[in-house]
């Protein structure tokens, strides 16, 4: 440990001598503190006078170092984060190593490393010598010259697009045509069975046992299954989605699959954790105190929540709502007609709600008639203009969209009038099937829109991964809408992936898509105040780098600049410790190198 601490501490000096020197020449943190607001001030205006010539995408980079050097260091930021960066620097750069934190570790330095590079417009990230040729010339010639560099860029993304394949392949469809033999002849059921929701959710597979006799379970898979069934926590398949399953259990190809419903061991313990303690709660979005009525949610002026159906037919373990689910098709999670007509009842005193989002749960697992009541109620208001159904039957469940069914939905789709939309939630290409494309043109055929709403998550997160599905997702009917940074839930931070990767992938990776397949909007979900963009600095800020490597923010809320509303603080998962997981699944950290340069 000291051993790392002495190389990773004279890594930092010879980066930048001046700053260490600096910090080792105050007689107090607090004189340090003020020697490098002085130095990182003038700084800024040497850049702005500068008659020297620098590129100008690094000035940017070295402008945007500076200002985060100097939010990081400020009085207000050690405040809020409640850690001191400059005390933690100075007593760095003077050697003192009594009370160093026990999870101090080369995320830390590789945080300040970067930062320090930023600051002298060292980044690296523009390290061709010259402009592209075509910049040299004008008219045609630079046209074919700058049509071949953008050849050379699409390329590039092309090959990495290709190395996640999707359902649609004719190799995967040959592959799943076997498991689904295999899974009917372990339920006993026949080829009519599999196209009927009704088997699809009467065979849920709920136990270890029974989907090790599907797909070859490793160890650590079958123990988290094993360890969810005995404390409770929801857990259950359709036969359907154990299909696009690979047998062998390397993940190579249906990582994204196995992780939506397979817990990890410590996902499971940190909820048995979470229930017992009374000072905990898993509602992590604070819905309690933003439901006014029973069912009911409300974070925006003009859209409400509303959840008559409180369970799926099967449960995504990163799910916001999971820890209100008791079971997977639990028989009591329907409420009762009352609750719902109540709730309804309050939507209609309310006449600036003009959009309804009706969710849960998982509204499509209930019957024609009870969500064709729902929606009937909800359409007899004259101020609701549109109808959102959030549900990831399409993707897990797609025979339940029956002809009869979206004939029902298409009734209350009245064009300069209603709209009936619906929004899914794809995660992969893996999950692109020729039947989940069925029943999205079934709702399009009848001019409902479908949209999609993904999470960020470790799973698909790696170069061009969440770019092929938004390509994928476009021709098959579907519109990206959002992407989540995942929830900052202490159960699923296996699954969490830093935010300023959100940030590079759409600066780097969509940015290369045609604007059509790249509608979808990063955000991250605050507790009670809703969605805050990542696309600008502006939404949030970078306020703390914690011995641990973990990046501190203060998130802004949606009321900037409307009414007053607090910020809202939260750490991040560490930058380094991310790259290690990607190295560890076959990644070159050097791909992701322009992340660190993101804040």
């Amino acid at each position: 440990m000291l051993k790392r601490y002495e190389r990773q501490r004279k890594r930092m000096a010879s980066v930048h001598p001046l700053i260490f020197n600096m910090l080792r020449e105050a007689d107090d943190y607090s004189t340090a503190r003020h020697y490098l607001q002085a130095y990182l001030h003038e700084l800024q205006r040497m850049m702005n006078r500068s008659s020297l010539k620098k590129q100008p995408l690094e000035w940017i980079v070295q402008e945007q170092g500076v200002d985060t050097f100097l939010n990081l260091i400020s009085v207000r930021s050690e405040r809020l984060v409640r850690f001191s960066l400059v005390r933690f620097l100075w007593k760095i750069a003077n050697g003192r190593r009594e009370h160093l934190p026990k999870d101090l570790n080369d995320g830390f330095f590789e945080e300040i490393v970067h930062l320090l590079l930023a600051i002298q417009g060292e980044s690296g990230i523009y390290d061709q010598e010259s402009y592209p040729e075509f910049a040299k010339y004008h008219g045609r010639k630079a046209s074919i010259l700058r049509s071949e560099q953008l050849d050379r860029i699409a390329l590039k993304a092309e090959n990495r697009m290709k190395r996640y394949i999707s359902g649609l392949e004719p190799r995967v469809r040959v592959r799943r045509d076997r498991n689904r033999r295999r899974i009917l002849r372990i339920l006993d059921g026949g080829e009519e069975d599999w196209n009927n929701h009704r088997w699809q959710i009467r065979n849920v597979i709920r136990s270890a046992t029974v989907l090790g006799k599907m797909i070859n379970l490793t160890p650590e898979e079958k123990s988290a299954i094993e360890s969810a069934g005995r404390n409770r926590v929801p857990f259950g398949i359709t036969p359907y989605y154990v299909s696009l399953m690979d047998r062998t259990p390397d993940r190579r190809n249906d990582h994204a699959v196995r992780a939506q419903v397979i817990p990890p061991a410590d996902t499971v313990r940190s909820l048995v954790r979470s229930r017992r303690d009374p000072d905990r709660t898993l509602d992590f979005m604070l819905e309690r105190d933003t439901s006014p009525v029973d069912l009911v949610t409300r974070r925006y002026p003009m859209i409400a929540i509303l959840k008559p159906y409180n369970t799926c037919s099967q449960i995504c373990v990163y799910c916001q709502r999971n820890w209100e689910i008791n079971d997977v098709l639990a028989s009591d999670a329907l409420a009762p007609a009352g609750r719902i007509q109540a709730a309804i009842g309050w939507i209609r005193k309310h006449r600036m709600i003009r959009e309804v989002l009706v969710t849960g749960g998982d509204p499509l697992v209930m019957s024609d008639e009870r969500i064709i009541d729902v929606i009937e109620s909800l359409s007899e208001i004259r101020h609701i203009e549109r109808i959102r159904i959030g549900t990831r039957t399409p993707v897990v469940l797609p025979m339940r969209i029956t002809e009869d069914l979206a004939d029902g939905l298409a009734r209350y789709h009245v064009p300069g009038l209603r709209e009936i939309a619906v929004v899914t939630h794809f995660e992969h290409p893996y999950e692109v099937t020729p039947e989940a494309m069925e029943a999205v043109q079934k709702f399009r055929r009848r001019g409902m829109s479908v949209y999609n709403q993904a999470v960020f998550t470790i799973e698909n997160s790696r170069r061009f991964e969440l770019a092929a599905l938004r390509r994928l997702l476009k021709l098959i009917g579907v519109d990206p809408y959002y992407t989540f940074n995942t929830k900052g839930k202490e159960e699923t931070r296996r699954y969490r992936v830093p935010l300023v990767r959100l940030q590079q992938e759409i600066k780097e990776e969509a940015r290369l898509l045609s604007g059509l397949a790249r509608t979808d909007e990063p955000v991250y979900n605050v507790p009670r105040l809703g969605k805050n963009y990542l696309r600008a600095q502006q939404h949030h800020r970078l306020l703390g780098i914690l011995p641990n490597g973990k990046r501190v923010y203060e998130f802004h809320p949606w009321e900037k600049n409307l009414s007053l509303a607090d910020t809202y603080i939260d750490e991040d998962v560490s930058i380094y410790d991310y790259l290690q997981e990607l190295k560890a699944r076959g990644e070159n950290p050097e791909d992701y190198k322009t992340i660190w340069y993101y804040y």
